[in-house]
């Protein structure tokens, strides 16, 4: 079920996720790759860096209210548990704020392992080998 909704929410994304994620395309040229509406476990997260382990929600005023309190504390209790850190950021702040939100998203990728160092590095007998290649050649 959580793939169904994630696909129709990708396709109804409000104005707000749409411009955050026209800025959040711009850290694929970081090596970070963020997905849109993507599910994790039984909920969809506007947007997730799964390398980072980052989890960014946009919040609308309906999240300001005790059942959206309620539901948002849960959610985050099950992403932490997951192991993802949550940032949430108002409409407003997307709207009015873009540069801080991006700085403070950047700041938390900073301290995340960066994708490169996931990657693992050549075994000593590849380098040798490529080495040995030109020796001969």
């Amino acid at each position: 079920m959580p793939n169904l909704r994630a696909r129709w929410l990708r396709n109804h994304m409000t104005p707000l996720d749409i411009k955050l994620w026209c800025q959040l395309k711009h850290f694929n040229a970081r090596g970070f790759h963020f997905r849109r509406q993507a599910p994790i476990g039984n909920c969809v997260v506007n947007f997730v860096e799964k390398s980072a382990r980052l989890v960014i929600e946009v919040d609308g005023s309906q999240h300001g209210f005790d059942p959206g309190i309620r539901r948002d504390a849960a959610r985050d209790r099950m992403l932490t548990d997951h192991g993802f850190r949550v940032l949430r950021f108002w409409n407003h702040e997307i709207d009015q704020s873009m540069d801080g939100v991006i700085d403070a998203i950047a700041a938390e990728l900073a301290t995340r392992t960066p994708p490169a160092a996931l990657r693992a590095a050549p075994s000593l007998s590849a380098a040798k080998r490529d080495e040995e290649k030109e020796i001969s050649t």
